[in-house]
């Protein structure tokens, strides 16, 4: 492999500034579409020689581990996630041999049927026996601290991230609550902006003041220490956008734009957008808006072929994703074909910079070991930049 010469920090912020790097980063786990089930990283963890009693699960309703050190350094990555571990824990063994770190608030028990119900004052959501991840209600927020307790559990955890390792990192505010929308809200919000305009809008203008407010405290507490914050919604389904274009233009735009403003105003912080789906007539509305990166990037889905998104927007945009088919190949196939899916979209991604590797989306709980390697091996085989590629 050619040398290194940029830390992994240094790295990131390189690619996100469109400068040249060494090579393009890797990540694995700074966010919750960026990821691995925690069965999946236990089986991982075992394949490695690697330790299995110490793994804690940040998300607990996707059941994903955190990235440890040995796995981070094992594979080259270069970022690390932003979730301060729980203080008070518990082992929760699911099933055998799976058993992993959960806070003391949470507490799941088996039904008739073998599912783990979980519960949250009136919500619920469930664990079908033999499953990986719990479906019902998004249960994420198990910290149970106001906004500015829970600010600076973050703010001291990202100080120990920026001072004591090398890596980059982002502010999702999952676990502990406190995290940031895109003022869109799926298919019943696409409703309520058809019927109830004049309500929609101001309850964006409300959501966005809070927004500013929060990451205001953000930025004066701990913005130098991170390098990304996170917007998250969901806008497309697997063949379309969940809505007319107009729509977004309409009732989510103005506000993304006003956040991502005042963000890139106040601080040298990029603006992270998780958004799934067939997306691709949003994309030019997001880049208008100022949003830097774009997460998962979902190649299999209709309207987002890699070689095309690469050619319209790869200009403009970063893409933090699409270096693997999760869909339709990591998951189900042979080592040797993830690798060279891997190759193939590190291939189309690469040139000209501006691309972080991560699959499309999370790795899931029953994915083989030996993909995930291919995987991950392969990309960093792939990561380096000759003078031409970055021209």
């Amino acid at each position: 492999m050619p040398g290194e010469t940029l830390t992994s920090r240094e790295r990131v912020i390189r690619t996100l500034n469109r400068q040249p790097v060494d090579r393009f980063p890797i990540d694995l786990g700074s966010h919750m579409s960026t990821g691995i089930s925690a069965f999946a990283y236990r089986n991982l963890r075992e394949y490695l020689g690697l330790s299995v009693d110490s793994i804690w699960v940040p998300d607990l309703v996707q059941m994903l581990a955190y990235i440890d050190r040995d796995v981070l350094e094992r594979f080259h990555v270069d970022c690390m996630l932003l979730e301060p571990r729980w203080p008070n824990s518990w082992q929760w063994r699911v099933r055998d041999p799976y058993e992993f770190e959960v806070p003391i608030s949470f507490r799941p028990f088996l039904d008739e049927a073998g599912n783990w119900i979980i519960r949250q004052g009136v919500d619920e959501m469930r664990m079908p026996a033999g499953g990986f991840f719990s479906d019902g209600a998004w249960l994420s927020d198990w910290g149970g601290l106001s906004e500015d307790d829970a600010i600076e559990l973050y703010a001291r955890e990202a100080e120990r991230i920026y001072k004591e390792t090398p890596y980059a990192t982002n502010f999702v505010g999952y676990s502990y609550g406190g995290g940031f929308g895109a003022f869109f809200g799926g298919i019943e919000r696409c409703i309520a902006m058809m019927e109830s305009p004049g309500t929609v809008l101001a309850e964006h203008e409300a959501l966005l003041d809070q927004y500013l407010r929060r990451a205001g405290k953000i930025i004066d507490r701990f913005g130098r220490y991170i390098q990304l914050i996170t917007i998250s919604d969901d806008m497309g389904t697997q063949d379309r956008p969940m809505c007319r274009p107009q729509l977004v233009e309409e009732f989510s735009a103005p506000f993304i734009k006003r956040f991502c403003e005042f963000i890139h105003r106040n601080s040298d912080i990029k603006i992270f957008m998780h958004n799934c789906g067939s997306i691709r007539p949003l994309i030019p509305i997001l880049m208008d808006c100022g949003v830097d990166v774009l997460n998962p990037v979902q190649i299999s889905a209709a309207d987002m072929d890699p070689a095309s998104l690469k050619e319209a927007f790869g200009e403009g945009i970063i893409f933090w994703g699409g270096g693997c088919d999760t869909q339709n190949v990591l998951g189900t196939a042979k080592p040797a074909d993830v690798s060279r899916n891997v190759k193939m979209l590190a291939a189309i991604f690469k040139p000209g910079g501006g691309f972080v590797f991560n699959p499309v989306h999370n790795v899931l709980g029953d994915v083989p070991p030996e993909n995930i390697v291919a995987m991950l091996d392969t990309a960093y085989e792939q990561s380096f930049y000759d003078e031409k590629e970055q021209l």
